[in-house]
């Protein structure tokens, strides 16, 4: 939970790495899928530890940002840990478009009228599972 001041909140969600072995793949996986624009390509150490990271820009004024982070001193990181989330246009074209670049449906989408949106998920090339969201059209 994040502490607030007079002034407001004391910290900013800024963005999310997920750890992948084959950041190659990956980094394919996720340009190819959801259109993720990379900013920059970085290699350093976390805590003694070798890293090479592939940042992407935000995907909103405002937004968080997306970080592939591989460990060189460990080649398959756990797939359960996270579920990104993604706010989409056109959730089955999206689903097509993950099987086609090496994803899998974890759980087509259907639709949760209670909650005015069309839900699926899917997994990367390495497993780790992604939410899709597609809010219905207002009317």
């Amino acid at each position: 939970m994040t502490t607030a001041t007079p002034s407001g909140p004391t910290a900013h969600f800024g963005f999310t790495k997920l750890v992948v072995a084959d950041l190659d793949t990956a980094a394919a996986f996720y340009a190819t899928v959801f259109g993720l624009a990379e900013t920059a390509r970085v290699s350093a150490e976390i805590a003694g530890r070798p890293i090479d990271e592939i940042m992407y820009g935000a995907t909103g004024a405002g937004g968080a940002t997306f970080v592939l982070l591989r460990f060189a001193d460990q080649p398959t990181p756990a797939h359960d840990e996270v579920i990104l989330g993604f706010i989409v246009a056109g959730i089955d074209a999206l689903v097509e478009r993950a099987v086609a670049a090496g994803g899998a449906i974890a759980q087509a989408p259907t639709d949760m009228v209670e909650h005015g949106m069309r839900v699926g998920f899917i997994t990367d090339p390495e497993g780790h599972l992604i939410e899709l969201v597609e809010p219905f059209a207002a009317t």
